[in-house]
Parts: C-alpha cells; structure tokens; sequence
C-alpha cells in the first residue's frame, strides 16, 4: 500500500483548469444521473439499526471503501480508465461485461447501470468532443456500469486516472452521506464532518488501487467482500417502507 507522503505527492499532480472544471461538473449533483434516489442499502442499515449516528456512518463507508462494493468499484475504474485512454475499445468491453457481472444483487445491479446509463446519455450530449462516444459505441444498448462510464470520459478528456478516481469516490461518498443525512437523520454539519473523516480512507484507496492493480486481468484485482452490506442492499428491495431506490 502507497505511503501517506506518496498519497500527498500523487495528490499535486497539476491539472489545467478545464480539466478541474470539467471533473467538477461531471460529480456535481447537478449532473443528472439519478444518484440522489441511491442509498446502496444504506436505507436498510438504518432501519436495523446498524448506522444510528455520525460515528456508525463513518464506519459503515469506511467499510464500503476498504472491504466492499466501494473497493470493487475503484478497480473497475482503474481498468477501465487504462483501456480507455489506451483507445482499446476490445480491452474496455471485456471491463464493462465484469462490471456488470460482479454486481452481488439486483439492487447494487439497478444502482450501477442507473446511473451509468444516465451518466452516458448526458455525457454523449454534454461534455466537449472526444472519442468517449465511439469508445462505448460497441456497448449500445447494453447496460453501463457507473464506474466505467466515468472512468471513459475521465480519460478521453486527460484526467489522470488517481485523480480521477479520488473524484468519483468523493463523489459517491458524498451521495451515500447525503442519504445517510435524510435517513438517520444526520444535520448538515456532521454531514459535512463525515466526509472529512472518510478523507483519509478515499485517498489511500485511490492511491493503492493505482499502485496494485495489474496489467492483464481485471478480476484478479477484485476483492471487496462485505457480507452484512451485501445482504442489506439485497434486503432493501422487501423494506416495507423506502424512500430509496436502493
């Protein structure tokens, strides 16, 4: 795993200003993929009483980022990211069929293409011209990972792949935390708290999974497994009362 002072010195890597704006616009909320109607399982663990305060929400993603979905997540975006930015179209087709596969339910399944399907469609129409739609043309009319969407127009447009992928799981800590603010319910301050907290956790995620991910088999790098997570997002789809999609 990278150091602490090679996180920071990754970190400082420069990125010209449309680039900053445009990683800015793509996880904005107001980027319309849908991720506000998510709470991967999150809506469940509350109700069981599993996240109750700030204190269990900072554990429970932290959890996510570093043993479950969250973790998978980064290494598909990794890979996707380097066949993108390759231009090898073949090589980010065969990530986008185990993006789809590695989904452990129906509900992580719903989450991922939701938004990735979402994320293309306004991508296609609203990012300045790159190879991202020819990239995914192969893919038309199949479903779309969120992570591999992302990671595509990341590096069709120059974003290193770290930074890039500090971006994306900012961004989807932030939604989880969002939920985590209606559904616990958490006030905003120690919503914004929670995300300083996670800080940590992003940047040594994003830094590992850059430094250790392989060159050849993007399943060999897979290894989030949180079981209580899995089975609580599965678990969702039977609540008696959701608020949530996920």
């Amino acid at each position: 795993m990278a150091t602490i002072t090679s996180i920071r010195i990754a970190m400082r890597t420069p990125m010209d200003e449309g680039a900053i704006f445009d990683v800015l616009s793509w996880m904005s909320p107001a980027w319309p993929v849908g991720a506000y109607t998510h709470s991967g399982g999150l809506e469940w663990a509350v109700e069981e009483g599993h996240v109750t305060d700030r204190t269990s929400c900072e554990r429970w993603l932290a959890d996510l980022l570093r043993h479950g979905p969250l973790f998978n997540e980064a290494v598909l975006f990794v890979h996707a990211h380097r066949a993108a930015a390759a231009g090898d179209a073949a090589r980010l087709g065969v990530v986008a069929e185990l993006a789809l596969a590695a989904q452990s339910g129906g509900e992580r399944f719903l989450e991922t293409t939701a938004q990735g399907n979402a994320f293309a469609r306004i991508a296609r129409s609203a990012s300045t011209p790159s190879n991202f739609a020819a990239l995914l043309a192969p893919l038309k009319g199949e479903d779309l990972a969120y992570p591999l969407v992302a990671a595509t127009l990341f590096a069709c447009h120059g974003v290193a792949e770290q930074a890039g992928l500090t971006a994306f799981l900012h961004g989807t800590v932030s939604n989880y935390v969002s939920a985590a603010q209606r559904l616990v319910p958490l006030g905003q301050t120690d919503g914004q708290r929670a995300i300083l907290a996670l800080r940590p956790c992003v940047l040594e995620l994003a830094a590992q999974v850059v430094a250790g991910c392989r060159a050849d088999d993007p399943f060999d790098d897979l290894a989030g497994c949180s079981l209580l997570a899995e089975i609580g997002c599965m678990a969702h789809e039977t609540q008696y009362t959701r608020l949530f999609r996920t």
